[in-house]
């Protein structure tokens, strides 16, 4: 089994909505914040309280911060978040957050990814509200997410760049794919944050899946509304173990290129990781008329197909990528953290079936060990590996971090 969380978007989902609903279900607070304390923005406070929306009780998060924040590049918060060691799960789910509202960004914007510059969610409260959310979830030990329908409206809001039309442009790139239900009235029921945040942590949209529920929280909006809760709500449990989830349909998503410097193959490969590729690889081939080539494949989940697709049209001179669409046998993954020269390392662990098959040590982790201690990158991983394998074997859902 697997530790999942469903997202009930009740009134809509926001970063701080969603931190709130996390933390009302359990993820610890002080987790959170001494997370929060590593990006090295001066002054910043996490503020966890109680309000009430539509007679129902949820928690309400407010991130206090430094008055004149200065717009925030997509470099300048990655360097911010790599410098902070969060855990390695929830450091991927905040760099993948924001590089997917970069993406969105340049493409609403007409311009490079790299020169977008953040205004509203560049801010120090929303990087607060999506490293708390990955910290929150990571508290948690979730491995799956799920959200339901979101619910949007029409109307406008203001921006930096002046009144936009809801929902906000970013906002539906940010959620292609995703399931939409209209909504009366002229609120913003979705933010960018929101989106990203959804739209990069959840593996598919739908109803609530089979779960053995553990715990229930709440997030609360900074405003009632007349429709509904202005609320979010997290179901937070394990997923049925039934062997038939280990089989799992992807899209797999190609492209021949011949005329593309190899300089830039790298980046069109992130552009896809960040659109939402659970994994990108390149073959050599040869092209027609003799030219030497190269195919970019990428594989997503089905909802995450057109936006992969799109960043590979977008980054590369394809004309054209072809879809195929397949299943794969996926072990359960969980993640645990050992310690070498004193440092911590992340190790996956594998499952089929509940045992342990398959341990790997997290190679980013090893490097910044390896740079603290003196020890080779290998020595460290050595290192890692020997002490993972002490739960090889080991049965049962297990605890996602120790």
């Amino acid at each position: 089994m697997s530790r999942l969380a469903y997202i009930d978007c009740v009134g809509g989902v926001a970063g701080d909505m969603l931190l709130g609903a996390l933390l009302d279900a359990g993820a610890e607070v002080e987790v959170v914040r001494e997370g929060l304390s590593a990006l090295g923005i001066d002054e910043l406070e996490l503020r966890v309280g109680h309000a009430r929306r539509g007679g129902l009780d949820a928690a309400r998060v407010e991130v206090v911060a430094p008055g004149d924040q200065p717009p925030r590049g997509p470099a300048e918060i990655r360097a911010l978040i790599e410098r902070a060691g969060l855990p390695v799960r929830a450091r991927e789910r905040a760099l993948a957050t924001f590089a997917r509202l970069a993406d969105a960004e340049a493409r609403v914007h007409g311009i490079p990814a790299e020169e977008v510059h953040f205004h509203e969610v560049g801010a120090a409260d929303a990087i607060a509200d999506v490293c708390g959310v990955a910290l929150a979830l990571e508290s948690l030990g979730i491995e799956r997410v799920i959200c339901s329908p979101l619910p949007v409206a029409r109307g406008l809001v203001a921006s930096a760049h002046g009144p936009l039309p809801l929902p906000a442009p970013a906002t539906l790139v940010l959620l292609e794919g995703a399931p939409l239900r209209g909504v009366e009235g002229d609120a913003e029921l979705v933010t960018p944050t929101g989106a990203a945040l959804v739209g990069t942590l959840a593996e598919g949209f739908g109803p609530i899946p089979s779960m053995r529920l553990e715990a229930v929280g709440a997030g609360a909006g900074a405003r009632d509304l007349e429709r509904a809760p202005n609320l979010v709500r997290v179901l937070v449990g394990e997923g049925e173990a039934d062997r038939a989830e280990s089989i799992r349909p992807v899209s797999l998503i190609e492209t021949n290129l011949d005329d593309l410097s190899p300089e830039l193959i790298p980046d069109a490969a992130a552009s896809a990781v960040a659109a939402g590729a659970l994994d990108v690889w390149t073959t050599a081939a040869g092209m027609k008329k003799g030219r030497p080539g190269v195919i970019v494949s990428a594989l997503a989940r089905p909802d995450r197909e057109s936006a992969v697709a799109t960043a590979l049209l977008r980054s590369t001179t394809a004309l054209g990528v072809r879809v195929a669409r397949l299943e794969r046998y996926e072990l359960e993954r969980e993640w645990r953290s050992v310690e070498v020269g004193g440092r911590p390392v992340s190790v996956k662990l594998g499952r089929l079936d509940g045992e342990v098959v398959n341990v790997a040590p997290e190679h980013d982790d090893c490097v910044r060990a390896a740079a603290g201690s003196g020890q080779p990158v290998a020595t460290v991983w050595a290192a890692a590996l020997a002490q993972g394998q002490r739960w090889v074997g080991e049965r049962g859902a297990g605890a996602a971090g120790e």
